[in-house]
Parts: C-alpha cells; structure tokens; sequence
C-alpha cells in the first residue's frame, strides 16, 4: 500500500525472515531483522542520519514502540497499529524534545473506495496474503494457531 501510494525507501522491521522475504515482494526497499543489528542505527544510517519520515509499529509492545521512536526523524510520525499490550512505557523526553507525533489507528477510516480500487488494479496483491479459507465454526483454532504464530500463518478468512 505505500508503495501504491508512492512512499519510496520502505524499510520493514520484522523477527521472521519468511515476513521480511514477503515484505521485499511487496515492495520493501531495505529489510532489518533486530536479532542481526541495531535497527535505530541502522535506518539512521540508510536515512543519512535524519531518521524515517514515519514510522507504523504493528506490534503494540514496549521495546517495539521504543525503537519506532528511536527510528523516526525530529517532527516525524509514529503511527501505533500494534496492540498486543494493553499499555507500553514511552519515551517521553524523547517524544517531546524531538517533536514527534505520535498516533494511534485502528481498522480503516474511509479509504475501502480507494483500497478495494488498488486491489481492482493489481497494485496490492491480497492473494499472497491469505494462508487459509476455513467455515467460521473453526475461526477459534485458526484464532490459536495465529497465537501461537505458527510459521507460515498470515491471513485466514473465515466464511460464515
């Protein structure tokens, strides 16, 4: 979607490398694996040391939040996707001398029309996306196994 949108120099941070290799597919610029550098530094470096414009955690987890803000630039924007915590510790002096925004968002806001019209084109490949179709009588086991991040397991639609 960012690169439909025309965002260049996408850099996706992820633990699995299967979701980095499917992150360069979608049209990631420049994949880090936190496990093999200091991803801060790292986009620091790849940016010339001004940080990204902005910056979507989808994790919701302290340490994940920290590093979103560590790699966004002075006036930049972290937009929070992830909510596996109900609360996270921020970096308060950091937010504020640095100016950065910080937001949260959830679900969509009006832009289906535009989606389902990326889609339509072909600019947003949703078939890669989904690991599984399942009657919605299973949605609870297919709900566990996505818990339990079974490898491989993105997506699952579940038909009523």
């Amino acid at each position: 979607v960012l690169k439909a949108r025309g965002c260049s120099n996408i850099i996706c941070v992820d633990l699995d490398n299967s979701r980095l290799v499917l992150a360069t597919k979608f049209g990631a610029d420049v994949v880090l694996n936190p496990d093999s550098c200091n991803v801060p530094e790292e986009i620091l470096k790849i940016t010339g040391y001004r940080g990204a414009d902005s910056v979507y955690e989808a994790a919701g987890m302290s340490e994940t939040v920290d590093t979103a803000i560590k790699s966004v630039r002075k006036g930049g924007t972290v937009t929070l996707i992830g909510n596996l915590s109900s609360s996270v510790d921020l970096p308060l002096q950091s937010i504020v001398a640095r100016q950065i925004k910080l937001q949260g968002s959830c679900a969509i806001c009006g832009e289906f029309p535009e989606v389902l019209k990326l889609i339509s084109e072909g600019k947003i490949d949703v078939d890669s996306l989904i690991s599984a179709e399942a009657p919605l009588s299973e949605g609870a086991s297919w709900f566990e196994r996505l818990y339990k991040k079974e490898p491989g397991l993105l997506k699952v639609i579940l038909k009523p």
